[in-house]
């Protein structure tokens, strides 16, 4: 018997299908999704929860006339699924295969790209103000999970959007989690509306029995409406929505079919602001996904018959901070512990556990976080902000004005800095040294291994002159063995990781060991022998070590994983320009464009930091016709 999905090539066949079809075809949906995600990673569980809200909305709307915007899009797979990607799911994440998150220019389906937090309902209110302005008559609609709603940038766009009695809808997916589970008064809040389903149901009886009196209905009526907005107050939490402006109905089964087509049928007649809350479950429909839901938030392949994992072969970054943190925090009762909704992604659970009273998780709110512990700082704590790089951008203006104006030592741990793969241009963390380099009283370091990770952090707990950056990339560490001691590293230092004659690299953070690898293959194909340069620290930037390095070689070369505009590179060809010298200089880095997702050997070769396109360039800068070889060794 043919799969109903084979049917489905667009929303409009979904129209065909009966109730029933619809059930059997999100248990085929689902097993899709985690054949396909077992394979390439992604974001599972989130998807699971969506695939009836999915359903019910492309079955009573009309996309793509109407408009989704969906929040961070980490739940978009079954939007995808049947907009015509079907047939290409199994790319999903790949290089040059579908996006793991909306994008526009993936499909007219996709009407506003996304991939950070809590941005839906402004992007979705500005597409049905666009609408209004051109005369046109369709629904806009914003997805956004409970979580997301733990960022201010939510609750502006839902105050704007509700006084301004526009026809919008938002739907709340409420999965009492984000990717950790959700803290704070919101989840709290959205808790006690679920435990009080009453008001209207009661608003729907009375306001029928009163249209019913042969007379005086309307005065009745403005009575009963105050009655109403008394007893609503008591009983149902909701009243938050309706003060903002917002018609609010739920809470409703999220995962209830018929229910979710009936209550989609009823708001699309009514006009104004609607927010429709949903209660689901995180994970739905797969065992592993549902126990665990954290786990399979967003996670790489894993064996879908047991929910496995493939074995790593060392200790990840994420994993080594966290131990690192943790160590430090024994002897350093100043360390306090910070994050936004992420204390699994960032490694900080294991600080949590052991420091539950000195860890904060503020929710999906990165501005708040750097501010809170500008806050915590000011009263002698020590705090340590982890963040994505990617979502530190979001707080910008607070590392500025309330950590580095105030020469606050705030640690900042950017995991993900660089290009992270599979999730693409919004979780790349390709821009920190760039943002981050501009501004005054601002250490930045870059660890080349575990061993260097630790003493970073040991050496910025010693340093109480202003707010340090700590970048380190996603993924596996080099697999030094464990070491327990901590070692104080030189502010501004360099180090030589090896010595050669004829051109200088300098690089910095994960580039350092690939930089080895590079010399290595210049000096056994091309007989160029290059040094290396493990400079360490981006600010303050180790400018003897450049002046020497400038009197003894021909060419030197930046290695980074981070653009190429305003980062590393940059600081280097700076001191270079004020240096009064000649020298053959060549950057290799992320270039000034956005890069797409996909495997990093992909990505790499994409953007020209794989080793064949650097030895091709280098080859050319130091051609063998016009090498003096000086042969001067440069010395620590």
């Amino acid at each position: 018997m043919p799969n109903i999905l084979d049917r489905i090539q667009s929303p409009k066949d979904l129209k065909q299908l009966t109730i029933k079809e619809l059930e059997i075809l999100a248990e085929e949906i689902r097993t899709l999704m985690v054949q396909v995600v077992s394979e390439n990673g992604g974001h599972l569980a989130p998807n699971l929860g969506a695939v009836e809200l999915t359903l019910a909305y492309h079955y009573i709307f009309d996309a793509p006339e109407d408009k989704i915007v969906w929040d961070v899009g980490h739940q978009a797979y079954v939007h995808k699924i049947i907009t015509g990607r079907k047939d290409r799911f199994h790319t999903l994440r790949q290089y040059e295969g579908i996006s793991g998150f909306p994008k526009i220019s993936e499909s007219e389906y996709d009407d506003f790209g996304v991939g950070h937090s809590s941005t839906s309902i402004s992007a979705a209110f500005g597409l049905a103000v666009a609408r209004d302005l051109k005369g046109e008559d369709y629904r806009v609609t914003a997805v956004i999970g409970d979580g997301a709603l733990t960022g201010g940038l939510a609750f502006e766009g839902m105050n704007n959007a509700g006084a301004s009695r526009r026809n919008f809808i938002v739907i709340l997916n409420d999965n009492c989690m984000s990717i950790s589970p959700n803290v704070g008064a919101l989840s709290r809040y959205l808790t006690q509306i679920i435990a009080t389903p009453l008001y209207n149901r009661l608003k729907k009886d009375v306001w029928d029995l009163t249209g019913r009196l042969p007379v005086g209905t309307n005065r009745i009526r403005k009575y009963v409406q105050r009655m109403l907005e008394g007893i609503k107050a008591m009983l149902v939490p909701g009243i938050l929505f309706e003060k903002l402006g917002f018609r609010y109905f739920g809470p409703v089964d999220g995962h209830n079919l018929r229910q979710l087509i009936k209550i989609f049928q009823e708001i699309r007649k009514f006009r104004g602001p609607i927010l429709v809350h949903l209660v689901t479950t995180k994970g739905k429909g797969y065992k592993f996904a549902e126990e665990d839901a954290t786990k399979f938030h967003g996670l790489g392949s894993f064996c879908p018959e047991t929910g496995n994992s493939k074995p790593k072969k060392v200790a990840s970054y994420t994993e080594a901070f966290g131990k690192i943190v943790a160590d430090l925090a024994e002897k350093d009762e100043r360390i306090v512990g910070i994050t936004a909704a992420m204390s699994t992604g960032t490694g900080l659970a294991y600080f949590s556990n052991k420091f539950p009273a000195r860890f904060f998780d503020v929710g999906i709110a990165e501005g708040h976080a750097v501010t809170f512990a500008a806050g915590l700082a000011a009263q002698g704590f020590r705090p340590i902000v982890a963040i994505y790089s990617t979502f530190l951008q979001r707080a910008y203006d607070m590392v500025i004005h309330d950590v580095a104006l105030q020469n606050l030592p705030i640690i900042f741990a950017l995991d993900r800095a660089g290009l992270v793969g599979e999730d693409g241009p919004t979780h790349h963390g390709s821009f920190d040294l760039s943002y981050l380099r501009v501004i005054p009283n601002m250490l930045i370091m870059s660890p080349k291994d575990e061993h260097e990770m630790q003493d970073m952090f040991y050496t910025a707990l010693q340093y109480d002159k202003g707010p340090v950056a700590i970048r380190y990339p996603r993924g596996e560490c080099i697999g030094l063995e464990p070491r327990e001691a901590f070692f104080k590293i030189e502010i501004g230092k360099s180090e030589i990781v090896r010595k050669g004659r004829d051109l200088a690299i300098l690089t910095i953070g994960d580039r350092v060991y690939p930089a080895i690898t590079l010399a290595e293959r210049l000096h056994r194909d091309h007989d160029l022998d290059p040094t290396v340069v493990n400079m360490r620290f981006v600010k303050p930037l180790d400018t003897a070590r450049i002046h020497d390095l400038l009197k003894h070689y021909e060419a030197l070369i930046t290695i980074e994983n981070n653009s190429i505009v305003g980062g590393f590179g940059s600081a280097v060809s700076e001191v270079i320009a004020e240096a009064d010298t000649f020298i053959r200089f060549k950057r290799f880095g992320i270039p000034d464009r956005f890069v797409t997702h996909g495997a990093l050997c992909d990505l790499y070769k994409d953007i020209g930091l794989d080793f064949a396109a650097m030895i091709d360039e280098i080859v050319k800068l130091v051609p063998k016709q016009k090498r003096s070889f000086f042969k001067k060794n440069i010395h620590a």
